[in-house]
């Protein structure tokens, strides 16, 4: 990779699922270099491709002194590494007065920041992928129309998921993994809040599975719908201090929730280690619901479900009631399930996966008129190519890291993308790739 003293240079902290699109971007602007860091530097030679404007770096995350001088030999770093990793990043960016720009959410402790960041000059962007990210812009969008418009939103659901495309769609659990499976089952284990026709409501996490709705979206039919995280906190950030209904949720085909509380019920979500010695999965199974006879016939008692039922025909096709042997590196029944289900639930070659987003608002003007506002994104993966899980997660930190570098987004602090600033110029840059939205406006 050249020196070229008019080229930035951008660092990109991890070489995974969805940093391909990312790196195909901003390698096409003639003006940028970019050098791939990861554990596996073979992961970043392919991201590199042996393009003359790139290169392949090792990076161990847990060695300040390596992460510092990487992050000191570029003009803006992104991070793609797992997110308990970003603060640590944050602070060598701050410290070397260098922009950073991740696609997971802002912490309290990425937050505290703010100021240092300020004081350095510089920006820490977050929550700039898809869902956080994509969601944030298209929504703000609506809401500050509203505004301009002299209304105010009352009404504001908002639910997003990467699925397997309808034909692609082919196996029990109507689900395929285009990102980690271990980070899929541990958001399962989120407690949720949102506000509902003016009450607040909390669901534990043991409890997320059991909070289902259902919608129709198009010609693809029905979905599921359980909330996701904590919506509430959305009523600032969104100034929504006038809704009445706040809810963000998360899409999943028909049958979803209730298998995933069935698996919540028997442990399987558990973090605590357990002692594998060997055991098969049908063993390991009997011993979180402490079966000592038929596994399928406990199983069904402990769930209060028939034995034919639609979870334990998805437990079993996916292998947990069958005689393979528990993987030996995995300790905790959440890591066991996640193995199993990275091995039998992959995208095959040419498949497409899915992503669905919408938002739906009601808005209410001064003459006391209302209508209703629904915003729609549906895209689809390249068959052969990236899936849109990764296009939609990385694409708009491509754009943002592009815009910085460029000069059209001047902002210090830690942010996220809600201000017009940001979201104005990386939603039309969307739009040229593709990513585009679909808006119905009624009136009520």
């Amino acid at each position: 990779m050249s020196q070229d003293a008019h080229r930035k240079r951008i660092l990109v902290l991890g070489a995974g699922l969805v940093t391909r699109p990312l790196v195909k971007y901003l390698l096409a602007v003639p003006e940028f270099e970019v050098a791939v860091a990861d554990f596996f530097v073979e992961k970043a030679e392919e991201m590199i491709a042996d393009h003359p404007r790139g290169k392949a770096l090792y990076l161990d995350v847990k060695d300040d002194t390596l992460l510092g001088e990487l992050v000191a030999g570029s003009d803006l770093t992104v991070s793609l590494v797992p997110y308990i990793y970003h603060v640590k990043v944050a602070q060598q960016c701050i410290a070397r007065k260098v922009p950073m720009v991740t696609a997971s959410y802002v912490s309290p402790e990425m937050q505290a920041l703010d100021q240092k960041a300020r004081d350095a000059g510089t920006i820490v962007l977050n929550e700039i992928g898809l869902d956080p990210g994509i969601d944030h812009m298209s929504a703000m969008k609506i809401i500050h129309a509203v505004r301009a418009k002299g209304g105010k939103v009352v009404n504001f659901t908002s639910n997003c998921g990467g699925l397997p495309a309808p034909d692609a769609n082919d196996n029990p659990w109507g689900y395929k993994f285009s990102w980690s499976p271990r980070g899929v089952v541990l958001a399962g284990r989120n407690a949720a809040e949102y506000l509902w026709n003016d009450e607040i409501r909390k669901t534990p996490g043991p409890e997320l599975f059991g909070d289902v709705r259902t919608t129709e979206i198009g010609d693809m039919g029905e979905f599921e719908i359980y909330p996701n995280r904590n919506s509430l906190s959305y009523q600032e950030i969104y100034s929504l201090e006038h809704a009445r209904t706040l809810f963000r949720g998360t899409f999943r085909y028909p049958g979803h929730c209730a298998t995933w509380k069935a698996l919540s019920d028997c442990g399987w979500l558990e973090l605590d280690e357990q002692e594998i010695n060997g055991r098969s999965f049908r063993e390991f199974f009997a011993g979180l619901i402490k079966s000592q006879g038929d596994l399928t016939v406990d199983l069904a008692a402990f769930l209060k479900v028939e034995e034919d039922a639609d979870p334990i025909y998805r437990m079993t096709w996916l292998g947990l009631l069958g005689d393979d042997p528990v993987p030996g590196e995995s300790k905790s029944p959440l890591d066991v399930l996640a193995e199993r289900l990275e091995v039998m639930l992959p995208y095959k070659e040419q498949e497409r996966d899915m992503i669905v987003l919408k938002h739906d608002f009601t808005a209410e003007y001064d003459d006391g008129s209302q209508e209703r506002i629904v915003s729609t994104l549906i895209n689809h993966g390249i068959p052969g190519g990236n899936s849109s899980m990764a296009r939609t997660v990385s694409l708009p930190v491509a754009i943002a890291v592009r815009m910085i570098l460029e000069n059209k987004i001047n902002l210090t602090g830690v942010h996220i993308p809600v201000i017009p600033e940001i979201y104005e110029p990386v939603l039309a840059e969307l739009e040229t790739l593709g990513i585009t939205f679909e808006e119905t406006v009624e009136k009520l």
